[in-house]
């Protein structure tokens, strides 16, 4: 068995591997470590291309593309390590990001995951959209990040240079104990890709693990590289996979409440795209509920299997207001802003 290992999923996406591979081998190589590249049926020649030029870089791959979470599901199936790294393609790693999270996790044997600082590669002195300095969510299943709430991102300027417990992990870089990875079932393939890897840290704070964020490991990544912000497709999983999330994970006397209020501020948002003239996203918000309520008997069976895990419930990682009526209505547009009004 390998210590880690490092998983690229990559889905045409031979730009960023060239650009941004060779510093990963360059500055995560070691003898108790092994990078992957897992390929998702790309037809842009970026397997070929690694095949050729990284040969100490295990290469896996699929004939189609199953997703983010369905991708490296299958990927990690096929390895033997204690750790799992999954990074994004369009990340640049820097000198001594990787040994920081390893060593957390050999002193913390709770922790189920824990992600670096993630700062935007384009702003190298902001945080980037997804993950910024460790997430949370709202009580309404809005994710939110120290450092970015909705599309308003921060200035790093070391106000989140500690390390704390979050409630997720970003799955553009985090690393993942492979124990709790199997016993809390991995990803959902369900979801496809986007707020994955959220459902799957509900699933190890109800398991009784933590899950935290390393300040001396950093990162940038680039964003949007498999799908940009404004793809209607983006809005419609965000969309989707938020009800899968509160439908899978909320507790039984908060269940009916919350989703019924999430589908009005659904359908508010829905009659904001209209009005903006944006009828693609308009489109993509009436899909994701069709869609939801087509999938509940299968989200059903998942609630039970999700309800077996349980030993705690982690209310204080949960924010107990409204993320949206602070931001757009209090004006509490900082992580910071939050904490002064709690």
């Amino acid at each position: 068995m390998n210590n880690t290992a490092i998983v690229i999923l990559n889905w045409n996406g031979i730009g960023y591997l060239k650009m941004f591979l060779g510093t990963v081998v360059k500055h995560s190589t070691s003898s108790e470590t092994i990078i992957c590249v897992a390929d998702n049926g790309s037809s842009d020649g970026s397997p070929e291309w690694v095949a050729d030029n990284f040969q100490d870089v295990k290469l896996i791959r699929f004939d189609k593309n199953h997703g983010f979470a369905g991708g490296y599901n299958l990927a990690i199936n096929q390895l033997d390590a204690k750790y799992f790294v999954l990074l994004n393609s369009d990340i640049e790693v820097t000198d001594g990001w990787f040994q920081p999270l390893v060593s957390f996790m050999d002193s913390n044997p709770d922790v189920a995951s824990c992600q670096p600082k993630i700062l935007s590669y384009n702003r190298k002195d902001h945080f980037e959209y997804a993950g910024a300095a460790g997430s949370f969510i709202d009580k309404y299943g809005y994710p939110f990040c120290r450092g970015r709430i909705f599309d308003k991102v921060e200035k790093d300027t070391g106000q989140y240079d500690s390390q704390i417990d979050v409630f997720w992990s970003s799955g553009a870089c985090m690393i993942v104990r492979g124990d709790a990875w199997r016993k809390c079932y991995g990803f959902d393939a369900g979801f496809f890709a986007h707020m994955e890897e959220i459902d799957l840290c509900w699933r190890f704070n109800k398991a009784g693990y933590r899950v935290s964020y390393i300040p001396g490991s950093v990162v940038y990544h680039v964003g949007g590289g498999s799908l940009p912000y404004d793809s209607p497709f983006k809005t419609y999983l965000n969309f989707r996979n938020s009800l899968f999330l509160l439908y899978k994970n909320l507790p039984d006397n908060k269940l009916h409440t919350i989703m019924f209020i999430r589908k009005l501020l659904d359908g508010l948002s829905a009659i904001r795209f209209l009005l903006k003239g944006n009828f693609g996203s308009f489109m993509s918000v009436w899909k994701a509920h069709i869609d939801y309520y087509k999938n509940v008997s299968d989200l059903k069976e998942k609630r039970k299997m999700v309800k077996k895990l349980e030993v705690v419930h982690s209310p204080a990682m949960i924010l107990n207001k409204s993320i949206v009526f602070e931001f757009y209505v209090k004006g509490n547009k900082t992580y910071n802003s939050l904490k002064t009004e709690s």
